[in-house]
């Protein structure tokens, strides 16, 4: 029986997965991948630290158009399953609160273990090979896949080359391209987790200015999202995980040319009646000899505190005793809800994924293409992006997996890869 022979194409995190599961099979495989190394997109992971799952795999920590389809796919590899593969190449790991990391916290380190192991599976790698077109070869019938200069003939073909986010990593939005030449559709796309934009200067006297908080955007009167963490204030908007969360979201909302508003609190942790208590608590320092700017000190941090005091119409060196009390409100309210104008977010350039893409119900249940039978999609190239904290490599990892034991499977008569250009 002639081995059934795989391409590969893309050798991101999904990619390599589908590559070894294939390989180990007995597949031939032969990785096309656009960049001069395979994984170059796992290196920039968990800032450099490669957080590659969690332990918390609720299906809800993801974003698809088919929940259901996608809920399938995850409890057939499972964080479990994910932790028994990178032991199984030799990579320790850790949890750190549930979030899964190799133990010298070196994105670098999966990276080559993940070589190494295709190395020793004689996996083949072909690089700086960007694909153009997808299709069924008239004379054999099989899988054609072409560069323009170069064309391969494949049993099976893995689609795997990412999104459209972090395009210097070689997610250029080309799998999307082979998708709708197959035939298939597309959710639309946008940058997700990823900075957004507002349209305030007054963000230049307070950027990097950092500190926990809950944002919420608001579409109208509507909450359409609403995250708590870290906010990271900057010269141009704001960053930080709560932001990245909410930032599907808002693309999507401004992408039907809707206006976003982002409220933010800066004391999460307290309720109406326990900031009354604050309130009148702080009182007792409504001392003639302390200027405006010391009664609000220990609230927040000071730049931001400065900046609250100004926007309620207030001078920080003028005397507390003498200030108006409305405007003392005032900066009572902007500590708890203030309003920024949303006029986007940073580009693909900057997000972490896309939100978006080949809708699951357009891919089996071995997500195989009901477009093109024999094309296998991977990755980020599907209608699924998570949130921060490790899911979107448990994603890249699952269906890396599910595709190549699939592609992997069943006869090919006369199988064979041929390189027409020799």
């Amino acid at each position: 029986m002639a081995q059934i022979r795989i391409g590969v194409i893309g050798g991101g995190a999904s990619g390599m997965m589908a590559a070894i599961t294939a390989a180990r099979q007995g597949a031939e495989v032969t990785v096309l991948e656009r960049n001069n190394r395979l994984g170059k997109k796992l290196l920039s992971t968990g800032n450099g630290r490669c957080n590659l799952g969690n332990m918390d795999m609720d299906p809800g920590h993801y974003h698809t158009e088919q929940p259901g389809l996608l809920e399938h796919f995850l409890k057939r590899f499972s964080t479990e399953d994910t932790i028994s593969f990178f032991q199984g190449i030799g990579v320790l790991l850790k949890d750190k609160g549930g979030y899964l990391y190799p133990a010298c916290e070196q994105a670098a380190v999966v990276q080559d273990a993940l070589r190494y192991e295709l190395d020793s599976l004689h996996v083949r790698e072909i690089t700086e090979c960007h694909i153009r077109e997808i299709g069924r070869d008239g004379r054999t019938g099989k899988l054609q896949v072409s560069t323009g200069e170069k064309t391969y003939l494949f049993d099976r073909v893995i689609l795997a080359c990412g999104g459209q986010a972090a395009p210097g990593t070689g997610s250029d939005g080309s799998g999307y391209k082979l998708a709708r030449q197959m035939g298939h559709s597309l959710i639309p796309v946008v940058p997700a987790l990823v900075q957004l934009r507002c349209g305030e200067t007054c963000l230049r006297s307070v950027a990097g200015v950092r500190a926990d908080a809950e944002i919420s955007a608001w579409c109208g009167e509507s909450c359409a999202a609403r995250e708590r963490g870290e906010l990271q204030l900057t010269d141009y908007g704001v960053s930080g995980i709560p932001v990245f969360q909410i930032s599907r979201v808002v693309n999507y909302i401004m992408r039907e040319h809707r206006e976003v508003k982002l409220r933010i609190d800066f004391l999460p942790d307290y309720g109406e009646a326990e900031y009354a208590r604050l309130k009148a608590a702080r009182k007792l320092l409504l001392q003639e000899e302390r200027t405006v700017e010391e009664f609000f000190t220990g609230l927040l941090h000071k730049k931001l505190m400065c900046l609250f005091i100004r926007m309620a119409g207030l001078k920080p060196g003028d005397r507390i005793a003498l200030a108006d009390p409305a405007a003392i409100e005032k900066v009572y309210g902007l500590i708890r809800r203030w309003e920024l104008h949303v006029t986007g977010s940073n580009s693909f350039e900057s997000a972490q994924v896309c939100a978006g893409g080949v809708p699951l119900d357009e891919v089996t249940k071995d997500l195989e293409s009901r477009k093109l039978p024999g094309v296998f999609f991977a990755g980020e190239v599907l209608d699924v992006d998570g949130r921060c904290g490790g899911y979107n490599l448990q994603w890249a990892w699952c269906s890396g997996y599910l595709a190549g034991m699939a592609a992997a499977a069943g006869e090919r008569q006369g199988a064979y890869a041929q390189d027409t250009s020799a």
